[in-house]
């Protein structure tokens, strides 16, 4: 079969890349595999992968007529059996675009830490944790099936040479390294950044040989960069660097003795062997260890406590780690476990390929000449165009978020509008 996959973004991501990769093992089972995006740095993951890539415009509004038109006239060129969006604008897109016009399957996956309520709910649903895959069955997604972000065992891997890391970045051979690969944004990541950057601040100046390194780049780079500079202030040298975006951020997982990280980017620093402090929101910060890993494969790899900023917390989740390189290797073998026992990315890809047999099997005319198909029209029209409009009044007032539905409460607000 030949299937479009259209990621949300091309950004360095966890959804996207997670979208690039899975199109790649499903291209290594014997299907034709191409990617539509708009241009960014993963363009050249796509190409270096070897997959086929069409490219639409950066700057366009979400959704886009002119990209839905540009779906619909790709499917017919290419004769595309399944269309694959990621996120909920290529969804809607593909749904409103292919599926609306010619009937072209079309399947949705969604990372986000919630399913976006106007979603139609006849589309075959993905989603990344068990928690929310219970969810969207409880919200009307009939076909609803769990993959977790996957990673490449290979690629990813405990004998990944980091070379010259820590000193092309001016890291400290002899310290600890604690590293964090991220988006610089507002949304899920910034409370986090900021109590890291104090945290390590604080250890050094009390004389612990540690340092972090913070790999990424994004719109909160300035409020990471004043935090960065005070640490560093406080300890007389630099404590916390931050490395900028690296189009390969595998040398900084290999690096670390010690990984903080959520969602994929915590996946994929487990694959290296490292010790794992899971980062979420509200002071929520945990070590990934036999007594804690089940609430990780059921909710996600995130958490919020509602507390304090979670300086304490992070503080003392650390200092074991940092304290014993006994524990810290015990650890790292058991998150190279976790990955390898759950997370590959080839077992990923042969769920991901039965959902376009299921896909292609279930014919979209049966699901058309449903009610369930005109409700979800009338929900999508309804709800879509007060979501965007929420959007320009909160972008007016300053309050705009750019991950919809990457916010905290967002998923209760997801499962209250059924």
């Amino acid at each position: 079969m030949h299937v479009l996959v259209y990621p949300h973004a091309m950004e360095i991501g966890g959804s996207q890349i997670n979208a690039i990769e899975l199109g790649s093992a499903v291209r290594n089972m014997g299907h034709e595999v191409t990617v539509l995006s708009e241009p960014g740095p993963l363009v050249t993951m796509v190409r270096d992968l070897g997959l086929d890539h069409v490219e639409i415009p950066l700057s366009r509004g979400r959704p886009s007529p002119v990209v839905m038109r540009a779906l619909v006239e790709l499917v017919r060129h290419r004769r595309i059996d399944v269309v694959h969006g990621h996120e909920w604008p290529p969804v809607v897109e593909a749904f409103l675009g292919p599926f609306l016009r010619l009937r072209t399957p079309t399947v949705a996956t969604v990372m986000s830490m919630a399913v976006a309520p106007f979603l139609p709910r006849g589309l075959p649903l993905v989603v990344g944790t068990e928690d929310l895959r219970r969810q969207a069955r409880a919200n009307g997604y009939e076909d609803a099936t769990l993959i977790a972000p996957p990673v490449d065992l290979v690629a990813n891997a405990p004998d990944f040479d980091p070379g010259d890391f820590r000193v092309r970045h001016g890291l400290d051979p002899d310290r600890l390294l604690v590293v964090v690969c991220c988006r610089l944004v507002k949304e899920l990541k910034l409370e986090g950044l900021l109590v890291a950057c104090e945290t390590i601040g604080e250890l050094s100046r009390e004389g612990h040989e540690v340092q972090l390194a913070v790999v990424g780049d994004g719109a909160a780079r300035e409020a990471v960069r004043s935090a960065a500079e005070r640490a560093n202030a406080g300890a007389d040298r630099a404590v916390v660097v931050l490395t900028g975006e690296l189009p390969d951020p595998r040398p900084a997982y290999a690096a670390a003795d010690v990984v903080l990280g959520m969602g994929g980017s915590a996946l994929r620093g487990m694959a290296f062997g490292k010790p794992l402090v899971v980062q979420g929101e509200g002071g929520f910060w945990r070590v990934c260890r036999p007594d804690t890993i089940d609430g990780f494969l059921s909710a996600g790899w995130y958490g919020t406590e509602g507390g304090d900023s979670g300086h304490r917390r992070l503080r003392s989740e650390l200092m074991p780690l940092l304290a014993d390189a006994a524990v810290r290797r015990s650890l790292g073998e058991f998150s190279r476990h976790v990955v390898v026992t759950n997370f590959g990315l080839e077992a990923a890809a042969r769920v991901q390929a039965d959902v376009y047999a299921r896909t292609l099997h279930d014919s979209p005319g049966r699901y058309r000449s449903s009610g369930l198909y005109r409700r979800d029209l009338a929900r999508l029209a309804t709800m879509l165009t007060a979501h965007k409009v929420r959007r320009r009044v909160r972008r007016a007032l300053g309050t705009h978020t750019v991950d919809d539905f990457n916010a905290v409460g967002a998923a209760a607000a997801s499962n209250s509008r059924k």
